[in-house]
């Protein structure tokens, strides 16, 4: 008698109603959370506000070696540093960091060109900079905003090896993925609440059907 009581338990419809909304409920709490997870970690980062954080576009090679570029705007933002995108258009420092020593014993130019005309607005002749840095101080007022290329080149023997770094001046910084993830939010905020009526509408419509 107990085995056919436990066996016709088992085989109880209303037994199986309960366990069904158990595991729909438990379904659609797992989705919610994945959804929140993924728009947590949609909102990337920014090196030097230049780019994602994967990739730091403030490094680039000259010849077999890297060289750091940074920017500093010290009459807006003080000790702030930025890479391809500069916000402001004044006083400018531009940073480059040998990030080995083999460049150290080559002679090196540099300059910076406003584009796409590619007028010079800074020079400095090629030589050893034992330093390791080097630095170049420009009024970007004079020039205006828009694209300039950092140009960084090895003369060697009579020969030159160019190597260049776009950047932008007077650009404001990318918020286009703050309004994406602004939408998904707001679109979470007013689907949770449908999402749970019609869930419970669901459950209690099976609920009434059981018994």
């Amino acid at each position: 008698m107990q085995t056919q009581f436990l066996s016709a338990l088992a085989n109880n419809p209303q037994n199986n109603i309960n366990k069904r909304p158990a595991t729909q409920t438990s379904r659609f709490w797992t989705v919610l959370a994945a959804l929140f997870l993924s728009l947590s970690f949609s909102a990337p980062g920014y090196s030097h506000r230049g780019a994602l954080d994967e990739v730091d576009v403030c490094r680039f090679k000259v010849g077999t070696e890297v060289v750091h570029f940074t920017a500093y705007t010290p009459t807006f933002t003080q000790t702030e540093g930025y890479c391809r995108l500069i916000p402001n258009v004044g006083l400018t420092n531009l940073i480059f960091d040998y990030e080995g020593k083999k460049l150290r014993d080559v002679s090196i130019e540099f300059e910076v060109t406003k584009e796409p005309e590619g007028t010079q607005i800074f020079h400095q002749e090629a030589q050893k900079i034992k330093t390791g840095t080097v630095k170049a101080d420009i009024d970007f007022s004079k020039y205006g905003a828009g694209d300039y290329l950092a140009h960084v080149t090895i003369v060697h023997d009579g020969e030159k090896q160019d190597h260049h770094l776009p950047f932008v001046v007077g650009a404001e910084e990318d918020k286009s993925h703050w309004k994406r993830y602004l939408f998904m939010l707001i679109g979470v905020v007013v689907l949770v609440p449908i999402g749970i009526s019609i869930l419970t509408k669901k459950l209690g419509d099976k609920e009434n059907t059981g018994s």
